[in-house]
């Protein structure tokens, strides 16, 4: 284990396979549609150089979690995803009780490899399912119909004991409270242990900003944003599924051990094109980012190994900041004097105590701060007070 504050906060990789059937409208990852399908050897060689580089720069750690994101990973063979987790494997020591994540579209195609990915390694899958109503699937760019969904979160469970499915709230001014208590009620009947629950962002770049600009795509006001917001965390509550992070609601244990590694701070290996990590390299934390554009990512790979674009130090002030950021998300808080060893410093009391007396924080009895659910709705705010 590595001398660092954060040591024992876990170790994962991650590994973005960048490819989708169809870009999202609301989308600001890094997808990319191709009209003939990748060369899967091609990119498991690359990802296998990729695996390698960063394991020389954290040789030993022992890796806690695996996450396939994307892009839609679910796209791959089985057989690629074998290659990717034996790769990582081969790499670095495994957890006996390692999580192995792979995000999967809920299309009765996808479905069909669900074996075939239990058979590889995966043994929890992230659902996109988004909407379970056909209008708003429609209106949110996805492939797949509310029957098709539903299907594929059967076939999900079937194959997985762990299992999590997507779905984005305040999607327009027309969605009302009842509704989406409707809606929120369907999907707790079916979720197995885990729901992640996000209200709709416009980011930039993305097709749904150019229509947000223009006029033509209107969005909840504030009133109407934050009444989904309640209703969600009561009937998540009332269904035992906690709020453990603003938009993560789960049954006790069965919280996704690979976003709580970043929540928590952790190091994390990011791998592919777009990825971003987190390593400690000689007690310094550092900031990587890869290549974005697949073909570029590809061909860097195999010119030099890797395809780092970013491989940058973090400041201790960066450092904090990004601890705070990270860990007030979760109900648990964090730990302050863990703050202060990255930070290089202490919180000043004279804040603390005017965000507790805001009813913005509070000081759990462990000693760990935590938002509360006010302070949640202002995260920033918040954040940029207490690193002042």
């Amino acid at each position: 284990m590595i001398d660092h504050p954060t040591s024992t906060a876990g170790f994962g990789v991650y590994l973005h396979w960048p490819f989708c059937a169809a870009k999202c409208p609301y989308c600001d990852f890094n997808s990319h549609v191709r009209h003939s399908k990748p060369d899967e050897a091609a990119y498991t060689a690359a990802f296998r150089r990729e695996i390698a580089h960063r394991a020389a720069l954290s040789p030993g750690r022992e890796v806690t979690s695996i996450f396939l994101g994307g892009g839609t990973p679910s796209l791959m063979q089985p057989a690629t995803v074998a290659a990717l987790l034996d790769a990582v494997a081969e790499a670095w020591p495994t957890a006996r009780d390692i999580e192995v994540t792979l995000e999967a579209n809920p299309t009765s195609v996808d479905a069909e490899r669900f074996a075939g990915y239990r058979s590889a390694g995966v043994n929890r899958v992230s659902l996109g399912v988004q909407a379970l109503n056909d209008r708003d699937l429609k209106a949110l760019g996805r492939l797949h119909s509310t029957e098709e969904a539903l299907a594929a979160v059967a076939v999900a469970a079937r194959h997985f004991e762990r299992m999590s499915f997507d779905l984005i709230y305040a999607r327009s001014p027309q969605q009302s409270v009842p509704e989406w208590r409707g809606e929120l009620g369907g999907a707790l009947e079916r979720a197995v242990e885990h729901l992640s629950l996000y209200q709709l962002t416009i980011e930039p770049g993305t097709a749904f900003h150019a229509l947000h600009a223009a006029g033509k795509l209107p969005v909840p006001d504030e009133d109407l944003a934050r009444a989904l917001y309640e209703t969600t965390q009561e009937l998540c509550d009332r269904h035992g599924f906690a709020a453990y992070e603003i938009s993560n609601h789960a049954r006790a244990g069965a919280e996704c051990r690979h976003n709580l590694v970043y929540w928590r701070y952790g190091e994390y290996a990011g791998i592919g094109p777009g990825a971003h990590g987190r390593l400690v390299v000689d007690g310094v934390r550092r900031a990587q980012s890869t290549e974005k554009h697949p073909e570029t990512w590809l061909a860097t790979v195999a010119a030099q190994g890797h395809a780092l674009v970013e491989d940058d130090p973090l400041s201790p002030e960066s450092a904090g900041d990004e601890f705070l950021l990270m860990g007030l998300r979760l109900s648990e808080g964090i730990d302050p004097a863990t703050y202060a060893a990255l930070a290089g410093h202490g919180f000043s009391e004279k804040r603390v105590a005017s965000l507790i007396d805001d009813g913005l924080i509070t000081l759990r009895p462990d000693g760990r701060i935590a938002a509360t659910p006010d302070g949640a709705l202002v995260l920033d705010a918040v954040v940029a007070d207490l690193a002042a």
